[in-house]
């Protein structure tokens, strides 16, 4: 797929592409969707008061999506798969800002050491090192800084299911708003519609201490996606007031 057959497909945006030059090139590949339902009291103290909280039908959500990020280059650069290519877990949730719906991190970790940091320093996004590692399905993480850990054997369903209001309303996000010092920064991506498909759990072992009242429980909702092709737009710079 070509980049112009990615920025082609827009019936399904919520609002219009950016005007600028798109910067860098991605891929999110074999993704794992884990969604919760949440309270906001368990929320407010670890998203920025700037951000709005976003819910659907009146409850907030926290997702952990597991995926290969693949092919990740700046827009006149190659990709080199050393550093590209490697495995990365968010979780996140769903906010609104600047007349806009999109997702907060409240945490990003990838399976390469060089990969975060180069990451981290391009994007001022909180990526942090956590030893990975993903065979046919199963998914392993682990952050010994953190006492974080992750491990998760599934089976995917084959068919591609007819997505509900709440499978849009959870994937289709094309903003990310950050808090970095003074700044919410925010991020415009696109890429065609998540195709999503059943996902069936055999074993998920989850500990993320700093979240244990968001996600300590079995998951409230689940889907796999073979993936998406994506551009992604420089941060705008917003100052906190």
């Amino acid at each position: 797929m070509t980049i112009q057959e990615i920025k082609n497909k827009i019936a399904h945006r919520p609002w219009e592409l950016p005007n600028t030059k798109w910067k860098f090139y991605q891929e999110w590949n074999q993704a794992i969707f884990l969604h919760w339902k949440v309270e906001d009291e368990a929320l407010k103290n670890l998203v920025p008061k700037e951000l709005e909280i976003d819910k659907f039908e009146g409850s907030s959500w926290v997702s952990l999506v597991a995926f290969t990020m693949e092919k990740i280059r700046p827009r006149y650069l190659p990709h080199f798969p050393l550093i590209s290519n490697f495995e990365e877990i968010n979780i996140r949730t769903y906010v609104k800002y600047n007349n806009k719906t999109g997702v907060y991190f409240l945490s990003i970790e990838g399976g390469k050491r060089l990969s975060c940091k180069i990451a981290k320093s391009m994007s001022e996004l909180p990526y942090r090192y956590s030893k990975m590692s993903r065979k046919m399905n199963n998914y392993e993480s682990k952050n010994y800084n953190f006492g974080d850990s992750f491990i998760l054997t599934y089976k995917k369903g084959k068919e591609i299911i007819e997505k509900s209001e709440l499978d849009i309303w959870l994937t289709e996000r094309y903003a990310l708003f950050q808090d970095a010092e003074d700044f919410i920064n925010e991020f415009e991506i696109h890429h065609h519609e998540w195709e999503l498909n059943n996902l069936e759990i055999d074993k998920l072992e989850l500990n993320y201490p700093r979240f244990k009242n968001l996600i300590n429980t079995q998951p409230n909702k689940l889907t796999y996606s073979k993936g998406v092709k994506v551009i992604a737009w420089d941060k705008i710079k917003n100052r906190i007031e």
